[in-house]
Order: structure tokens, then C-alpha cells, then sequence
């Protein structure tokens, strides 16, 4: 077990696997938004999401007995879990009872504030995550793709409905949150810190979809079976899992540059799934991101120059 102050050490840098393969999750959690809004044709949203963190919880704890992973933690560890298990119920019940309320477009695109909310914090709380020009210019650069992406007259309303505000809080909770994991999670493993919050969740998603839910059931049809296999299995269980490894291992600040990944797969599944309409916004966003995010994790070496 790590000490405390080894939660505070410098980051390392991101290997170019490490690169590739955070922005292979950050497109997977992006496709997240639009198998929420499949589901919920069928589902309740607290419904939704209680059978979602079930089958990941039950996922993950089958992984842990298999790779024989301790899940057992102290007095300590059990008051900081707590924490991120509260502030992980009240971020996914905003960010469920928002979506419901608002297009899944929407709730990509306003996702995609959190890396500021992380870069900021961390610059206070997370030494070795600092503020530099380059991160700074590359998180804009790519927060001009977002805003290339979705400034269009014809698609937004003159002002934010009370889903968009929802989902804006949830977003908050989880850059504060993520700051905190990053100062705790060198005394955990990655499967505990990941495993413990939704189960402490469980019973109140379920209370909620009882209390709240219209109808918790609605209708039960193939797609709405493949959209909660997506959120259960492949994001909550695998992506949240490898997630957490890798912000254990790498700083928030950097990690997080790859989410604006998110919103140009949230199109993307939305037109393959949903039928939305490829556009010239689309294509010129996807270029801006990628830049943004070549600048911020490019790291350029000197060439190597003899003595002679």
C-alpha cells in the first residue's frame, strides 16, 4: 500500500500506446450518451441506471475473484469511498434525469467542460498537473471543434432547458470528483475504487426509479438490450475500469485532454443510429480536435548531436 504522500508525485508522461488507447476509451464513453437515450425508450432513467451499475458491478467483482484481487479495505479507505460513492450517485442521477430532459447532443457537448473543470483544480490540488501554454492552447484549440461541431443556428434553442442545467451540474460533481480520486487512488486499486461507488449506489437508483420513474419498465425490445449491454459491460465495467488505471498512473490534466474524443463519437453513433445528418461542422470539428490534441500530448525531443 502506497503511502499518502505518494498520491502527490509527478505524473508521467503518456507513451503513445497509453495516448492511443485513453482516446479509444474517451471514443467509447462518447457513444455512452446516445445507448443512455436508446434505453430509456424502454426504461426509466433511475431504472436505467440501476440496471446499468448492477450488471458492471456484477462484471467487475466476477473479474476480481478471477484475477484474485483483494477487495478489502480499511477505516480510512472506507470514509474516502464514501465520498466519491455519494458524489458518484448524485453526478450519474443528474446526468440520467438530465439526459431524459434534454438531446444526447446536448449532454456530449456540455460533458466536454469537465476537462477545464479538472485542468483548473488540478493546477491547485494536484502537484505536477500544472497549467502550461501548450495544454492551455490545445484544450482550446479542441474546444473550438465542440463549439465548430454544434454551433448551429438551427439546432440550438435560445436558451438552456432544465435538462441541459442538470446535466451541467452533474458534469461539475464529476471534475471536482475526479481531482479527488487522482490525490486518493494510489491507496487503492483500481477495481475497488471503481467497484465500491456503484454498489453503494444501487439501492438508491432503484429507490429513485420507484419513487420517480413514470414506469420503470416501459417496453423491453433488442435494441434497448444492446444499449444497456454497451453502457454495462463495455463503458461501466470495462471502460470505467481501465479508466481509473490510467489516471492512476498518468496526471488528471493530460489524460483528460483526450474527452474531447467524446462528443465527435456521440455524432458519429448518433448518425449511425439515430439517423442524423452528416454535415461540413462535423468534419471540420473532427479536424480541429484532433490538432487539439496532437498539441497538448506532442513532445518534441532534440535530435541527437555528436560531441564531434
Amino acid at each position: 500500500m502506497a503511502k499518502p504522500t505518494d498520491t502527490l508525485e509527478i505524473s508521467k508522461e503518456m507513451s503513445l500506446n497509453a495516448s492511443i488507447f485513453s482516446a479509444l476509451l474517451c471514443m467509447m464513453f462518447g457513444g455512452n450518451a446516445v445507448a443512455i437515450k436508446i434505453s430509456m425508450f424502454g426504461l426509466g432513467a433511475f431504472t436505467a441506471a440501476g440496471i446499468r451499475f448492477s450488471i458492471a458491478a456484477a462484471v467487475i467483482y466476477a473479474w476480481a475473484r478471477f484475477k484474485r484481487i483483494n477487495l478489502g479495505i480499511n477505516t480510512r479507505q472506507c470514509v474516502q469511498l464514501l465520498i466519491i460513492g455519494t458524489a458518484f450517485f448524485i453526478q450519474m442521477l443528474c446526468f440520467y434525469f438530465g439526459l431524459e430532459r434534454t438531446s444526447a447532443s446536448h449532454g456530449v457537448l456540455i460533458l466536454n467542460i469537465q476537462p477545464f473543470i479538472v485542468m483548473v483544480l488540478a493546477h491547485f490540488f494536484i502537484p505536477g498537473d500544472q497549467i502550461t501554454l501548450k495544454k492551455t492552447c490545445g484544450i482550446a484549440l479542441g474546444f473550438s471543434g465542440i463549439l465548430v461541431l454544434f454551433f448551429n443556428p438551427g439546432t440550438f434553442e435560445s436558451h438552456l432547458n432544465s435538462g441541459d442545467l442538470i446535466v451541467l451540474s452533474a458534469v461539475l460533481l464529476w471534475g471536482t470528483s475526479t481531482v479527488y480520486i487522482k490525490r486518493i487512488i494510489n491507496d487503492f486499486h483500481a477495481i475497488q475504487i471503481t467497484w465500491y461507488p456503484m454498489v453503494m449506489g444501487l439501492p438508491f437508483f432503484f429507490l429513485g426509479g420507484f419513487l420517480f420513474d413514470q414506469s420503470m419498465v416501459k417496453q423491453i425490445t433488442g435494441n434497448v438490450i444492446q444499449a444497456m449491454f454497451y453502457q454495462s459491460v463495455v463503458t461501466a465495467s470495462f471502460g470505467f475500469l481501465a479508466w481509473n488505471t490510467l489516471l492512476q498512473k498518468y496526471g488528471a490534466t493530460a489524460l483528460h485532454s483526450f474527452l474531447f474524443l467524446m462528443p465527435v463519437t456521440g455524432v458519429i453513433f448518433g448518425v449511425l443510429l439515430l439517423n442524423e445528418p452528416v454535415s461540413i461542422n462535423l468534419i471540420l470539428s473532427l479536424l480541429l480536435i484532433a490538432c487539439g490534441i496532437l498539441l497538448v500530448n506532442f513532445k518534441y525531443e532534440r535530435p541527437f548531436q555528436s560531441k564531434w
